[in-house]
């Protein structure tokens, strides 16, 4: 897209939709019916509901959060008095508890906190608001509510929007229009490592790569007793991870279940104990070290053992947001495909933040499992999906089942952040990279300060000489209104700043930004450190 178009306050392709134009015509008529049955209202207004159009980001809605600009970081309404909650949160949480910065209300990428001041949310409220707050979109959420859509369903009860979502992420998954009702019907039935056709619906990311690691157990142990002899019975799983520069496993996160943490070194007792028993062992890979990927494929296939899975993100978020090299990624499927290893994308930070919803497609990779959440349903609902091959549908009806996680409106707002994301996919990838260019210039200029820039696009982090300097940085931007964060809580972690600014960001609110963290840079002293 042209520069002046980009740099504009409004560079973003207009999308307006109904519930209709998303869920299509026969069904938002069926629910009218429904209701119109239900309540003895009259159907013509329910019709026209399901078919009102949205306009899912209006000038004017962009334009309020360009004003509000020059007031983040100042007082922009009153502070709650002394009535604020103490809640009863555990030692940690209340350790790590910072109530001025919670929010009384919100509008897109500016958040008023407890304390009144005016906030610029620049990690999108910790990864899962890319289109900022009341996006106008969502508002075909409120429409299905008073249709009558229910958002309580079960796995066997799955509604229309969660089918069709369904269908709307294989297709994206595999770069197809989620219109092509033939390609999609030929991709059903194919059982191929690389190919992804099933879809389970879920609520967090945790269970999204819990379910992946239940699959890929499965081919190594017995899931239930009415199972059929694993391909790999009496073999020892080991499970390869993304470690630390030092190669202990504590740069991957995968989520807060028990497995989920032993991945990353936590629980070591416990770990220790599975591998010495033969459950299965976790040998962590160091960030874009393929020599560590060619030791593992070369020592751990002895005839005891064998490498079970591969787990991976590529922007490494809690890990000082170090991104993975196409080149090592390549090299790590290439292994796996050749020795059939399953792959695990973890996706949960980077998808929807690329503009194919999924960064491993830039880098060109086949996953036989991705899990996905938090930036899909934009903070509207905790919904997660785990994207996988008919290769490795094993488990049986309640092997992966959350209750919730069906939900009808989660799906909804799935489909209304794809579609404003799909037709703007061109001007946010442009912008990301405008995001990440200034950054980079920002680090040349200030070398003796950072010491590099990590991260893709609106993943990006500034990472510092030392942790102390980051920490101080941080407390700068935040008394100048940036939510920023940097990792503490860790042993070992680069010191790094992190950002993940929302798709909805601007030129002007990068220029914003920008100016924000040079301000705070200059203000550096040696008694922050």
């Amino acid at each position: 897209m042209s520069g002046s178009m980009l740099h504009s306050p409004n560079p973003f392709v207009p999308v307006t939709a109904s519930l209709a134009d998303l869920a299509g015509a026969p069904y938002a008529e069926a629910v009218a019916q429904a209701r119109a049955a239900l309540t003895g209202e009259p159907i013509a207004p329910l019709l026209a509901l399901a078919h009102q159009a949205v306009e899912f980001l209006p000038a004017a809605f962009l334009a309020r959060q360009h004003q509000l600009l020059d007031r983040i970081g100042r007082p922009l309404a009153p502070a709650l008095p002394g009535a604020s909650a103490s809640g009863a949160p555990t030692r940690m949480f209340h350790a790590a508890s910072q109530p001025a910065l919670a929010p009384l209300s919100a509008l897109g990428v500016v958040r008023v906190g407890e304390d009144g001041r005016a906030f610029f949310i620049a990690k999108s409220e910790h990864y899962h608001t890319p289109l900022g707050h009341g996006f106008p979109g969502y508002t075909l959420l409120d429409h299905a509510r008073r249709l009558g859509i229910p958002n309580a369903t079960h796995n066997n009860t799955r509604g229309h929007l969660t089918r069709r979502l369904e269908e709307e992420l294989v297709a994206a998954a595999n770069g197809f229009d989620p219109a092509d009702s033939a390609a999609l019907g030929a991709l059903r039935d194919r059982a191929e490592p690389g190919l992804c056709n099933r879809v389970l619906n879920l609520e967090t990311g945790s269970l999204a790569v819990e379910a992946a690691l239940k699959m890929i157990l499965a081919r190594f142990h017995c899931l239930d007793p009415a199972s059929p002899v694993p391909p790999y019975a009496g073999r020892g799983p080991v499970l390869l991870v993304m470690g630390d520069d030092a190669g202990a496993p504590t740069g991957n996160y995968h989520g807060t279940t028990v497995l989920a943490q032993t991945l990353r070194g936590m629980w070591p007792d416990f770990a220790a104990a599975a591998g010495q028993s033969g459950l299965y062992r976790i040998r962590p890979i160091r960030p874009n070290c393929t020599a560590d990927l060619d030791a593992a494929f070369a020592s751990v296939d002895d005839g005891r053992h064998r490498i079970a899975g591969f787990f991976h993100e590529i922007v490494m978020m809690n890990y000082g947001a170090r991104l993975l090299r196409p080149e090592f990624l390549r090299h790590a499927y290439e292994l796996c495909r050749r020795h059939d290893v399953p792959v695990v994308a973890d996706e949960i930070q980077s998808c929807l933040w690329h503009h194919e919803f999924f960064l491993h497609r830039e880098y060109g990779l086949t996953p036989s499992f991705i899990a996905v959440g938090k930036g899909f349903p934009g903070g509207e609902y905790p919904a997660s999906r785990l994207i996988f091959s008919a290769a490795y549908d094993c488990l049986p009806q309640f092997g992966a089942l959350v209750t919730n996680g069906q939900e009808e409106l989660a799906s909804l707002a799935y489909l209304v952040t794809m579609r404003w994301a799909r037709a703007n996919a061109a001007v946010t990838r442009a912008l990301g990279d405008l995001y990440e260019a200034r950054l980079r210039e920002l680090a040349a200029r200030q070398a003796d300060q950072i010491a590099a820039v990590e991260g893709r696009r609106h993943l990006a982090a500034l990472c510092f000489h030392s942790l102390a300097t980051a920490k101080a940085f941080v407390r700068r931007l935040l008394a100048r209104g940036l939510d920023v964060s940097a990792q503490t809580y860790k042993a070992d972690c680069p010191p790094a700043v992190l950002t993940k600014l929302p798709l909805l960001t601007t030129a002007p609110m990068i220029d914003f930004v920008l100016a924000q963290l040079r301000a705070a840079l200059r203000e550096e002293t040696t008694t922050d450190v």
